[in-house]
């Protein structure tokens, strides 16, 4: 991450002012001069769709904030059978703290930015910084929130009202700038067929089969198999059976 060459003021480091993870995400909790002292040792990177960023008992030593993209985290039983178990977008942070082993595999879903910084200087800041130890928790709790709604997702929703709630749940989060004020959204999906139905539990039939209905009734419109547009946000929710 770019500072300014005066590392002892007090400005913000001049890529932290437009980072998502700044406003919206846990650096926001950090003062200037911590921003300034995390700059220092943080470093962003690119990744390609279906490289892995942190694989299942592997040790951890660095944790990062998603910038764009989106990464797709999966848990794995001992005969390497794989499940989806959760998404993150920007400007989610990725990791655990307090964790010496990652529990999770994690995997860039689409084209992912990551800026990244050592286990060590994020653990010192949360000592020094209750805010960002309270973000950090309030993530977790939002996370854990997310995971019993999705429960109830998977356990009672029809086939129907999954794959609406899978586009509802894109729309929301895969794109903060797009205009959810003006109910309507625009974006790439960014899981195949086969993950969104294994997302699901369903099967790759029905989850064509269900966006092909999605699209007959107007709900959404697909091009080239991936652009999805919806047009009224509203209509989406009420087919998720929200």
């Amino acid at each position: 991450m770019t500072i300014r060459q005066d590392v002892h003021s007090a400005s913000i480091p001049v890529l932290c002012q437009s980072c998502e993870a700044r406003h919206r995400g846990v650096c926001g909790a950090l003062d200037p001069d911590q921003l300034v002292g995390l700059a220092k040792t943080s470093s962003r990177h690119r990744i390609e769709p279906g490289v892995e960023l942190v694989g299942d008992a592997e040790t951890v030593d660095s944790y990062s904030n998603v910038l764009s993209g989106v990464v797709k985290l999966t848990k794995s039983l001992s005969d390497g059978r794989q499940q989806i178990v959760g998404l993150q977008f920007a400007p989610d942070f990725l990791g655990r703290p307090f964790k010496a082993e990652s529990e999770i595999n994690a995997e860039a879903a689409t084209a992912v930015s990551l800026c990244s910084f050592p286990k060590t200087a994020i653990e010192r800041m949360m000592k020094e910084s209750p805010e960002l130890e309270h973000r950090l928790l309030r993530q977790a709790l939002n996370e854990l929130d997310e995971a019993r709604d999705w429960m109830v997702t998977l356990g009672r929703k029809t086939a129907s009202e999954k794959v609406a709630s899978f586009l509802l749940m894109i729309a929301r989060n895969i794109d903060p700038t797009v205009e959810l004020a003006a109910n309507a959204a625009t974006f790439e999906l960014p899981l195949t067929r086969a993950d969104i139905a294994d997302f699901l539990g369903l099967t790759i039939e029905t989850v064509s089969r269900q966006l092909t209905r999605l699209r007959t009734d107007g709900v959404i419109r697909i091009e080239n198999n991936r652009h999805v547009t919806v047009d009224n946000l509203s209509r989406l929710e009420q087919r998720s059976g929200a």
